[in-house]
């Protein structure tokens, strides 16, 4: 057995000597990821702090995303029509109605909780890949929706909406893309408490329960498609606020931005951080972001056979994404620290 073979093999075994629950970071480093977040835009150019925004923004849409699937073990690949409904609410609200930026977040929440609560509803008889198709038609359908000649006063039809970028309140001294940097932080931090908190709780139970078997959760009483159709909603809710926060960061918003390109990265992010291990999704966001990048600078003309090659390497030695380093990590920790 070769050792890339043993790494897979070791990988996969940890992977599975652990419940299927929503793993977390221990206090200790999250104080410390937290401390680096709110210590390094200080340091960096504002291109930085703008990717480092988007970061955040893609990991919040992959966290709804592991919520859905990881959760409740529904595939979707329409989360960018779910992106772009959040990111139009919020244009169209700040530039025609004058609606203060931090308020048109709840409101994009709660139009996209409705949108995929609705979408739902009719999902219920699908599953699997009927189910992926479904969403997959959505995500197609939505550019082309926004296109419409009875929306185009409103969406800017194929031209799009100028957003624009709030300056710092209280005359902080601070750029706006800084300041939009910590406003987004707070956002997504308090989403992630939310989605640690839900999945722990009796919902979140139930949701797992639909997950790993569907017959046995209605036999022990969980509502099913009440359940389903919660987990659709709660994951449209906080792909809404991502699409509102990417709307606000990139100032632009265009029907051709949210093509079904944007779902499979995100779902590429679901699947590279770890389906079910929430801060796997910032790791998936990371690699959806900078790898590209990465294989662009490595080969121009290439990047995209670059790139399939990285990723084909990263899904072949760790099968289980992010969470698998993690829970290899630990037991490695749990080694030294006995010996």
């Amino acid at each position: 057995m070769s050792a890339a073979e043993e790494v897979v093999a070791e990988g996969h075994e940890a992977v599975e000597a652990v419940p299927k629950r929503a793993m977390t970071l221990g206090t200790g480093t999250s104080l410390l990821v937290l401390a680096v977040l709110l210590l390094v835009p200080v340091f960096v150019k504002n291109f930085i702090i703008f990717q480092m925004t988007m970061l955040l923004i893609y990991g919040l849409a992959v966290l709804a995303l592991n919520i859905l699937t990881g959760g409740s073990g529904q595939f979707s690949l329409g989360q960018s029509a779910f992106y772009a409904v959040g990111a139009y609410t919020s244009a169209v609200l700040m530039e025609y109605f004058n609606v203060n930026y931090a308020l048109t977040i709840p409101i994009s929440a709660t139009v996209c909780f409705g949108f995929g609560y609705l979408f739902g509803k009719p999902a219920l008889r699908l599953s699997g890949v009927y189910l992926a198709l479904a969403t997959f038609a959505l995500a197609t359908a939505m550019p082309q929706l926004l296109k419409l000649n009875f929306l185009e006063h409103w969406t800017g039809g194929v031209q799009g909406l100028v957003v624009t970028k709030p300056d710092a309140p209280f005359g902080l001294p601070m750029s706006q893309d800084m300041w939009l940097y910590y406003f987004t932080l707070i956002v997504t931090l308090a989403i992630y408490i939310f989605s640690v908190n839900l999945l722990r709780s009796r919902s979140g139970r139930a949701f797992m329960a639909i997950r790993d078997n569907e017959i046995a959760a209605s036999s022990m009483g969980v509502n099913v498609a009440l359940y389903k159709t919660l987990a659709f909603g709660v994951s449209a809710g906080i792909t809404g606020v991502a699409g509102s926060l990417g709307a606000i960061a990139v100032q632009f918003v265009a029907p051709d931005s949210y093509t079904i390109t944007l779902a499979i990265s995100l779902f590429l992010g679901m699947v590279v951080g770890g389906v079910g291990w929430l801060p796997g999704s910032f790791v998936g966001a990371a690699f959806i972001i900078f790898v590209p990048n990465m294989a662009e600078s490595i080969s121009k003309g290439l990047s995209g056979a670059v790139f399939g090659v990285l990723l084909f390497l990263v899904i072949y030695l760790v099968p289980h994404g992010a969470r698998q380093i993690a829970i290899m990590g630990q037991q490695f920790a749990a080694k030294l620290r006995r010996n």
